[in-house]
């Protein structure tokens, strides 16, 4: 296991023993502190330089089903005790709540892995304004047409953090965090546009070059140019796989518990039933050395395990915490705080056979706005991409909304390509739905 920052495992050491002397027999904790830094250059000088260290301790406490909870950004031994007895003192006047509580003993991560997601950066301020700088002024190069900048960042960040509670469990990791990003604006003519790009990863060596970030920037904004409306139309459409990813996640939100013990999901009592096409299958992967969505356990302390959620288009297993569980009469997924490396089974096509195969229809590159509701399925998003014929790009397409059914979309799912996003919790490639409602001229 890697070595835990000494302040952190103090924090819960310190408040165990304050539990332990109020005679406080179910309580739960956290301890957690982040460093690090982040620049950005703009059109060739330093726009910003941020430092920040962050610290932060939470409590729950439960007393006869009664739920209480506190939380301090003070490490202090004063402010450990204060916050420990402000939450006990909320568990005492709180309503009960037969479902609150611990999370089952037996389902606690006595032994978890470690998922290789610590890798500081030994990189200076100076230095990374300098990498900042240099992918700024080579996208801006890449293109007679690129005209200004909203300028180049780089990020960097460390973090640890302790979880334990009074059934004995203790488990930390440590988390680092690097980032490069690059965004420009193009004009042509009486139109501007602009577009970015990044690259994330837990170790620097994993990052996606300057040059080929720079690259991407310069080529993303420069192919929106000429972007036009299209014609109130019904058709085939592809989110390209940065932005398939809010297509699962909405997935996601509705096989959660909290949005089905709350009956706000369009897939209640879908367990068993077919949502997506036979060849579809949705799964977790929560110990990927080095992923971005890697976890140990989960925020109640649980065991995180790999698991299906579609087997073959069917509803296999929903996203639970121990609390939702219990609410639902079941067992714990060991989700809580979320889905670990979650990921859609992919067909062995690329984003370019995939537009072949949808051969008229619309790319879609951005979204914009909230119209996706949990609740009913509906979906309306503002959009832009690319309107494609005979499997190639014509043009791009702006000012436009995508409209259909979530229920719909997702049994319309015709092919996913192997063009996998692997930059969040969520990993898919691009997705082509056999039809949507587009409303533009």
């Amino acid at each position: 296991m890697p070595h835990i920052d000494i302040d952190a495992r103090q924090v819960v050491d310190i408040a165990l023993q304050k539990l332990k002397s109020l005679r406080i027999d179910a309580a739960e904790l956290s301890a957690n502190r982040s460093s690090g830094f982040s620049v950005t250059a703009r059109l060739g000088d330093v726009e910003t330089t941020e430092h920040h260290l962050e610290k932060n301790f939470g409590v729950t406490v439960f007393h006869k089903q009664s739920t209480g909870s506190a939380s301090s950004s003070d490490f202090s031994l004063a402010s450990i005790s204060a916050t420990i007895e402000k939450a006990a003192a909320i568990a005492r006047f709180s309503n009960a709540d037969p479902y609150a509580g611990l999370a089952d003993p037996d389902r606690l991560a006595k032994n978890y892995p470690d998922c290789d997601l610590y890798h500081p950066w030994d990189i200076s301020p100076a230095d990374a304004i300098q990498l900042a700088m240099t992918c700024e002024k080579k996208a801006v190069a890449a293109d007679a047409r690129i005209i200004n900048s909203e300028g180049a960042s780089v990020s960097t960040t460390i973090s640890n953090g302790v979880y334990a509670n009074t059934l004995g469990f203790v488990g930390h990791y440590l988390l680092s965090e690097h980032a490069l990003s690059c965004s420009v604006v193009a004009r042509d003519q009486d139109q501007m546009q602009r577009d970015d790009e990044y690259t994330i990863a837990r170790n620097a060596k994993d990052l996606t070059s300057v040059d080929e970030i720079a690259k991407r920037a310069a080529e993303k904004t420069v192919m929106r140019l000429g972007a036009r409306r299209i014609k109130t139309q019904s058709c085939p459409v592809i989110f390209n796989a940065p932005i398939a990813k809010s297509l699962l996640g909405a997935f996601v939100q509705a096989i959660s518990g909290g949005s089905l013990y709350r009956q706000s999901s369009f897939l209640l009592n879908a367990m068993g039933k077919q949502i997506f096409p036979s060849f579809v299958n949705v799964n977790q992967q929560p110990h990927l050395l080095s992923a971005m969505g890697s976890r140990p356990f989960d925020h109640d302390g649980v065991a995180t395990v790999d698991q299906h959620y579609i087997e073959e288009g069917v509803l296999s297993r929903y996203v639970l915490s121990s609390y939702s569980a219990r609410k639902l009469g079941l067992k714990t997924t060991g989700n809580a705080g979320g889905v670990f490396n979650l990921s859609i089974q992919h067909a062995d096509v690329t984003l370019h056979e995939l537009m072949q195969e949808m051969g008229t229809g619309l790319l879609v590159t951005e979204l914009m706005g909230q119209g996706t509701n949990i609740v009913t399925g509906d979906y309306s998003r503002g959009a832009a991409g690319f309107w494609i014929e005979q499997g190639k790009i014509q043009f791009p397409v702006e000012e436009i909304t995508i409209a259909g059914n979530l229920k719909n979309m997702f049994a319309g799912i015709v092919s996913i390509a192997n063009d996998v996003d692997m930059r969040s919790a969520i990993r898919t490639g691009s997705i082509l739905i056999d039809r949507m409602m587009i409303a533009g001229e």
